[in-house]
């Protein structure tokens, strides 16, 4: 693991390229073939991670460039899941969303290839972002199981074979992204579980990505959870959540949201460190990872690796000041 101070590192998603998505459109249409396909997405990784480490990033991830979605893709690859028609989420922003018709089981790899394919073409530390079971199930119809936490409990051991997989293949670093668990606190304890399923037998160092909800309602209860880091959202809230986890000890590291990924506003570098500083309320700087609130996929590319590159100045500075 990289344990330098304050690594930077991203949530999840990036902007695809728009070659990318025209090739898309042409492949569901049956235009292009399969090989093209792989070849396509494959680039469009390469070009993402350079971006990535151009920009400054010390962890990085393929910004989710064969993910249509952090729900479905997911659900097609998962033995009992089939897709409904989209339906809308917010704006103009839809997603196919899944049912759960049949037992749950694991029936190939999520994101080994992934991984295995990243790793080939980077040097630096990689995060393998998950979706976690609650949100799977909380996103999707379920239409086989008796109650919401028998769903929940089938798809973590499910999800638990892939993060074995990832771990026998090298991966230390592996996020569950779970942002539903804030907006249901009368089911905290289930989530807990979830996740205590997700990570047995799991040897990796694990984070928790949520960025939904009211993080009152579920604070200190996510300290319980079996994880090493918990990441969250600050910046789109105005930082003003800060305030919460300081009632009570802060038992984790931090995955500090330090940028607004919902606005194109390109935050400065001065800006930055005076967010990043907030983090050092809650818990000591060895703790803090620095990233933005959640992934960057609807934002412009340049104003995505503008906010990624101010983000890592802005890391790089406060860390030269604290080692002194």
């Amino acid at each position: 693991m990289n344990r330098r101070l304050l690594p930077t590192t991203v949530v999840g998603s990036y902007p695809k390229p728009n070659w990318l998505r025209r090739l898309i459109r042409e492949y569901e249409k049956g235009e292009i073939s399969d090989k093209v396909m792989r070849r396509a997405y494959d680039d469009a990784v390469k070009a993402v991670v350079k971006e990535q480490e151009l920009a400054g990033v010390d962890i990085l991830w393929d910004g989710e460039m064969r993910r249509d979605e952090m729900t479905s893709y997911f659900a097609r690859r998962i033995e009992g899941f089939t897709i409904y028609g989209e339906v809308r989420v917010w704006g103009n922003n839809y997603y196919p969303k899944p049912a759960i018709v049949d037992e749950l089981r694991y029936k190939d790899e999520l994101a080994v290839s992934d991984y295995k394919f990243l790793r080939k073409i980077t040097d630096r530390e990689i995060k393998v972002p998950i979706t976690g079971p609650y949100t799977l199930v909380d996103w999707s119809f379920n239409e086989y199981y008796r109650t919401r936490e028998e769903a929940v409990y089938a798809l973590a051991e499910v999800i638990n074979q892939e993060l074995r997989r990832l771990v026998d293949e090298g991966a230390n670093y592996i996020q569950i992204d779970d942002p539903a668990v804030p907006t249901h606190p009368e089911e905290i304890e289930v989530a807990k579980n979830s996740i205590e399923i997700v990570t047995r037998g799991v040897n990796a160092y694990i984070g928790m990505h949520m960025c939904y909800g009211d993080y009152s309602k579920i604070y200190p209860e996510i300290l319980e959870f079996d994880v090493d880091q918990i990441d969250l959202e600050f910046a789109n809230r105005g930082f003003k959540d800060v305030e919460i986890f300081k009632e009570y000890e802060f038992t984790k590291d931090l995955g500090f949201g330090c940028v607004d990924v919902h606005t194109r506003r390109i935050e400065s570098v001065e800006e930055i460190k005076d967010n990043i500083r907030k983090a050092f309320s809650i818990v000591e700087p060895k703790r803090v990872y620095v990233d933005p609130d959640c992934g960057l996929k609807l934002l412009p590319s340049e104003v995505a690796f503008e906010k990624l590159r101010n983000m890592c100045q802005a890391a790089r500075e406060l860390r030269e000041d604290l080692e002194g």
